[in-house]
């Protein structure tokens, strides 16, 4: 039963003194107790009475976590100079707090929290940001047709969206903004525009900042280094983290209206396969850009 952890990552190992350990082996030790990859979990502080581990997956079996504080402590015992006390404890702020839960009271927990997980889950999904990007937005140079757009078609589908605003050319500022919109818990995130060939164009590079298995469909190729294409072409991108789909859409309002009905359907049917959206909202535009003349531009 996978629970998103909601960006509560921390664990806390409390009343621990440390003589001379190896940080590498007590990391080792907790991914082994929580069944989860020794890459997944770090210790990111070390003070004079407790130590501060991060679980850096998104989301966790809490079958792994539940009650696991007294099996946690009995392995840290065995690290040589990791000294525990009789009143050492584990605990978190988030949902990893179960850790420190009677053995007896596991199924009970894990039951209520499947129900409100599911239930949580399904107000995420409803719940959707779009985002502009682009200085001639941002300077009002163009009038932003996309947006309205995107949130009619969403609201008609049953989404409560709203919009984000404009985003900077940037990628830091960018995959910072996308990161927030999955904090806050929107199911889907829409950016239009930033998808192109140009230096300026940073919608993919932030989306798999984010998603290092997005998928990213060439939509189409250009020579690199030509004109002003410093990439190889045009792609669109889908990429998920936790509960939340990003969508990265181009930013001519035609083609962000072909890309509609791919998002209808994929999107009014509870989780979202990104494989699946991607392809057939890069089909669309590959057959839409056959029939355009000349290069395409943002």
């Amino acid at each position: 039963m996978e629970t998103n952890l909601l960006e509560k990552t921390e664990l806390r190992i409390n009343r621990v003194e440390l003589r001379q350990a190896n940080l590498t082996d007590v990391a080792a030790k907790v991914a082994s107790v929580l069944n989860l990859p020794r890459s997944e979990v770090l210790v990111v502080d070390v003070r004079n009475d407790h130590i501060c581990l991060d679980i850096l997956a998104r989301t966790i079996d809490i079958r792994q976590v539940i009650g696991k504080e007294k099996a946690l402590l009995a392995e840290l015992r065995t690290v040589d100079g990791v000294v525990l006390q009789d009143n050492s404890y584990v605990d978190s702020s988030g949902i990893l707090g179960v850790i420190g839960c009677k053995e007896n009271e596991a199924a009970e927990i894990i039951s209520r929290t499947a129900a409100v997980g599911s239930s949580i889950e399904r107000g995420v999904l409803r719940r959707a940001i779009v985002f502009a990007t682009g200085f001639e937005i941002e300077q009002e140079m163009i009038k932003d047709t996309n947006s309205p757009h995107l949130l009619a078609m969403l609201t008609r589908q049953g989404y409560a969206a709203q919009f984000g605003g404009v985003v900077s050319d940037d990628v830091n500022v960018m995959a910072q903004k996308l990161r927030e919109a999955a904090e806050q818990w929107f199911g889907l995130v829409i950016t239009t525009g930033g998808v192109g060939a140009e230096d300026k164009d940073y919608s993919i590079e932030a989306l798999t900042r984010l998603d290092t298995n997005a998928t990213t469909p060439w939509i189409v190729k250009f020579q690199k280094g030509v004109g002003r294409h410093v990439k190889e072409g045009v792609r669109i991108g889908v990429g998920q983290l936790g509960w939340t789909t990003f969508v990265s859409l181009p930013g001519p309002h035609d083609e962000v209206m072909a890309s509609g009905p791919a998002i209808a359907k994929h999107c009014n049917t509870g989780p979202i396969d990104k494989v699946a959206l991607a392809k057939d909202i890069a089909e669309i535009l590959r057959e839409k850009l056959r029939g355009k003349s000349g290069s395409w531009h943002h």
